[in-house]
C-alpha cells in the first residue's frame, strides 16, 4: 500500500458529497457481545436487512471479525453482500473506517484517522483504530494518515466545500484535548478538502455514546442546503436543536426543519430514533424506521428532500438503541472516476 504523504487538500483531493457515485459501501458485522446482550440477534438481523437493502442498488462488503461471525452473516446476507474477513472490536464502520477522497480527475485515496471509541468509552478498541487502513488496502487505494482523532460519524459535506459539525462532540477533551477548535478547523480544511466548517452546538441529549454526532440531527440534501433536526417545546431537545437552526442559517445555509423523532421502546426503554441517521446509496436513500405512526411522514418528508432517488425504509430500532443508525454503520466508498455534480 502506498502511504501518501502531507494534507490530501494540499495534493487537491476533496471529500465528496454523499449523493455522488459511489463504488460500494463498507459495513461491519456486529460482534461486541458485551455491548449488544440479548439483542444481539435482533441487531444482526437488522444490520442484514440494511446490506441486503443497500446490495439492491450498489455492492456491499461486509467486514466480519472471524470464521464464526463470516458464517453467521453469510447465513443472513444476500449473494450481492461481499463478505471479507479482519479483527475489529465493534461494528460502528462510520467512525472506525476509512474516509475516501477524491482529486479532480477522479483518482481516489482514503484517509486514516485516529480512533479512540468515542473518548475511551469501551475497551478494547485497538483493532478498530487499525481498520481503516486495512480497508483502504483491500481497495487499492493509496493512504493518507490525519494526525488526529476523528469520527466519520461527526460531520456530513455538502460536496461544494462546505462541512457541517458539532462543538460538542469535537472540542470533547476526551478525542483531542491539545487542539483548539481553530486547529481542529485548520486540520478537517487540511485532510477533507473543504473551504468551510460550520460549527453547530450539541446533537440529541438521547446520543449516549458519541457526544452529539451531527449525523443523527443533520443531512444536506444538496449543496447549502440542510435537513436540520427540530424539535417542538417541551423536548429536552428544543433549545439545542432551535440554536442548531439559528447557527446554520446565520452560515448562510438553507435549513429545512425535520420535526420528527421516533421514540420506539426496545428491551424495555424507550429510545430516541433519529430518522436522519439514513445513508445515502447510488439512486436511494435507506432510512431507519421504527413501526411507529410518525414512520410514513418520515419517508415522506425525506423523499420530498431527495426527489431523483427512491427512499427505501427498513426497520432500525435495535440499532438505534445501541447507538446509531444505518449512517451510523456504513461508510460509502466514492467511485474512482470524475463526476458530475448533484
Amino acid at each position: 500500500m502506498t502511504t501518501l504523504a502531507g494534507p490530501p487538500a494540499a495534493a487537491g483531493f476533496r471529500m465528496p458529497a454523499e449523493w455522488e457515485p459511489h463504488e460500494r459501501t463498507l459495513m461491519a458485522w456486529p460482534c461486541r457481545r458485551d455491548m449488544w446482550g440479548a439483542q444481539l440477534a435482533a441487531a444482526k438481523a437488522q444490520y442484514a436487512d440494511v446490506a441486503n437493502t443497500i446490495a439492491a442498488f450498489e455492492p456491499v462488503t461486509m467486514v466480519c471479525a472471524d470464521g464464526g461471525d463470516a458464517a453467521d452473516a453469510q447465513a443472513a446476507l444476500s449473494a450481492e453482500v461481499t463478505i471479507v474477513e479482519h479483527p475489529i472490536d465493534d461494528s460502528w464502520l462510520r467512525d472506525s473506517g476509512p474516509i475516501f477522497v477524491r482529486d479532480a480527475a477522479g483518482r481516489r485515496a482514503g484517509v486514516h484517522f485516529g480512533f479512540n471509541a468515542w473518548g475511551e468509552k469501551f475497551h478494547p478498541w485497538d483493532r478498530d483504530a487499525a481498520v481503516g487502513a486495512l480497508l483502504v488496502e483491500d481497495l487499492g487505494d493509496p493512504l493518507f494518515r490525519a494526525p488526529f482523532i476523528l469520527e466519520g460519524g461527526s460531520l456530513t459535506v455538502d460536496g461544494a466545500g462546505r462541512l457541517l459539525t458539532t462543538e460538542q462532540c469535537l472540542l470533547q477533551p476526551s478525542r483531542n484535548p491539545l487542539l483548539t477548535r481553530d486547529e481542529i478547523t485548520v486540520l478537517l480544511e487540511d485532510h477533507l478538502g473543504v473551504t468551510e466548517v460550520i460549527w453547530l452546538g450539541r446533537g440529541l441529549v438521547e446520543d449516549r455514546d458519541t457526544d452529539g454526532h451531527v449525523d443523527l440531527i443533520a443531512a444536506f440534501t444538496a449543496p447549502g442546503i440542510v435537513l436540520l433536526q427540530a424539535c417542538p417545546p417541551g423536548d429536552p431537545n428544543h433549545e439545542s436543536t432551535a440554536e442548531n437552526g439559528e447557527r446554520a442559517r446565520a452560515a448562510g445555509l438553507q435549513v429545512v426543519d425535520f420535526p420528527l423523532l421516533a421514540r420506539p421502546t426496545v428491551a424495555g426503554e424507550e429510545i430516541g430514533a433519529s430518522y436522519l441517521n439514513f445513508t445515502i446509496v447510488n439512486g436511494a436513500v435507506v432510512v431507519p424506521t421504527s413501526g411507529v405512526e410518525a414512520d410514513d411522514e418520515a419517508l415522506a418528508r425525506i423523499a420530498a428532500a431527495y426527489p431523483r432517488h427512491e427512499v427505501v425504509g427498513v426497520r432500525a430500532e435495535v440499532i438505534a438503541w445501541g447507538g446509531g443508525g444505518p449512517h451510523c454503520i456504513t461508510q460509502q466508498v466514492p467511485s474512482a472516476a470524475s463526476a458530475a455534480p448533484r
